[in-house]
């Protein structure tokens, strides 16, 4: 059935997946509306190009434009209490989940799905990069807005559609999959999938699928869960190219030493090297990112010198290691980093960068539930930094979780007595900060909620220290 015809209702249209699906619907002259909890630049964003979009949930605002929509679309984080989604299901009005739209979507096209616990985003916008750099103009919806466009979908000319592929409520097994990037398989999302081997499987069954529709998955084999599912996957048929630093995989990288911001490296794959590449963004998970990116573009018929070129115009996306400013030597970066395993990687990544200061972190867990999960390992990784500010868990709407809680996983951070903060109050936070940084140091704001807001407060008190 097709859905997306007359005019379409998103209820959640300011959130990242959901604004790009409206993006793409109005390029396609769909008429749209929509409607959020709370106002963003990317509900503002979609009014120029035609969107109907509105402040808060009521049931009136189904007939936004004065007519009712032929269908409504949700996002994960609507609920079936919603007035919008109850008036729709009394009046007969379609409803249908953002996977649903995404797929329908993606008819038609060679999709290429980007999937992985971590480095969905940067992954999804370097293989978007190289296929525009190469003139073949491919239609996108990513996460965050790339620095390149300043827009996280488009619509565009080419056969191919770059997609990132959620795992979290299990999207990506919907969709028509051709491509597939697998970055990681890690224990995340387990209020949806509730157990690590549900998740293996859902990435083995994706790889699978993929192959079924006569494509192949690029993965990382340096990563073990990645690793397991491919080999489980190959057993069932599936066609994937394995990267990595170690040498058992099909591509193999190497990094090689920087003297600036970013990370050199170059690829071994079928008895060619590919590089040096100088990628502008830092970090060995960065190089690991951009060595799928090219794979898949080269695959794809892209040339070597295309591909390079690709990856080193690249130069990051919203919210990942985002540079924000520097006041007086200390520069202030803002990242979307909220699993363990991503906080390490970002602060591994920032000491490349500081040279001989230190690095100041702030982190805002979001949800009960991966705080309780990860609380000693989210100590842990922070513990990377020289000084930490901890928030308490940023989860709108959740119900709390005993021992779920900031200060719980402050006193996980292996760092000296006073170098290591638990602040409740969102106005203190930057003072910490401000008041221990020192020029040459650099100044982190970590986590999925709201705390990417906090920098322009920092920076300000950075003036008038």
């Amino acid at each position: 059935m097709q859905y997306l015809t007359g005019r379409v209702h998103i209820v959640g249209i300011g959130g990242a997946g959901m604004s790009g699906i409206a993006r793409i619907l109005l390029a396609r002259g769909v008429s749209v509306s929509g409607s959020d909890a709370k106002d963003s630049r990317r509900l503002q964003a979609l009014k120029p190009l035609g969107a109907t979009a509105v402040i808060g949930h009521d049931a009136i605002n189904l007939e936004v434009s004065g007519t009712l929509p032929s269908t409504v679309v949700i996002s994960t984080a609507v609920n079936e209490e919603n007035p919008e989604v109850q008036k729709a299901k009394e009046l007969g009005i379609p409803v249908i989940s953002r996977a649903v739209a995404l797929a329908e979507l993606l008819e038609g096209t060679t999709t290429i799905s980007v999937a992985g616990t971590h480095g969905k985003t940067t992954t999804t916008s370097m293989v978007t990069v190289i296929l525009q750099n190469s003139a073949l103009d491919p239609s996108f919806v990513i996460g965050s807005e790339m620095n390149e466009s300043g827009s996280n979908a488009h619509l565009g000319s080419g056969e191919h559609f770059v997609v990132e592929a959620d795992e979290s409520d299990g999207t990506f097994l919907v969709l028509p999959t051709k491509i597939g990037i697998v970055t990681n398989v890690e224990a995340d999302h387990l209020n949806y999938w509730g157990t690590y081997e549900a998740i293996e499987q859902a990435f083995v069954d994706f790889m699978v699928g993929t192959a079924n529709r006569d494509g192949f998955v690029v993965a990382c084999g340096d990563d073990r869960g990645a690793s397991q599912a491919v080999q489980r996957a190959r057993k069932l048929g599936a066609k994937i190219i394995t990267y990595g630093l170690n040498e058992t995989n099909d591509a193999i990288l190497e990094i090689l030493p920087s003297g600036t911001i970013g990370s050199n490296f170059r690829i071994t794959y079928q008895g060619n090297v590919h590089g040096p590449i100088h990628l502008k963004v830092p970090g060995e998970h960065n190089a690991l990112n951009a060595t799928a990116a090219f794979l898949v573009a080269y695959e794809l018929g892209c040339t070597p010198k295309q591909c390079v070129a690709g990856l080193e115009s690249f130069t990051g996306t919203h919210r990942r290691f985002e540079f924000r400013g520097e006041v007086s030597g200390i520069r202030v970066f803002d990242d979307y980093a909220h699993h363990p395993t991503e906080i390490e990687a970002v602060l591994r990544a920032a000491r490349t960068v500081v040279g001989g200061g230190k690095v100041l972190a702030a982190f805002q867990a979001h949800h009960y539930y991966r705080t309780a999960l990860f609380s000693k390992e989210f100590g842990q990784a922070l513990g990377l930094a020289d000084f930490v500010v901890v928030l308490e868990v940023f989860a709108p709407g959740e119900t709390p979780i005993p021992g779920a809680s900031g200060s719980t996983m402050a006193g996980n951070v292996p760092l000296p007595p006073g170098s290591v903060i638990f602040e409740p109050s969102w106005l203190q936070v930057p003072k910490h900060l401000v008041a221990h940084a020192k020029p040459g140091d650099i100044i982190m704001t970590l986590g999925a909620g709201d705390i990417g807001m906090m920098c322009p407060e920092i920076l300000e008190l950075l003036e008038t220290k």
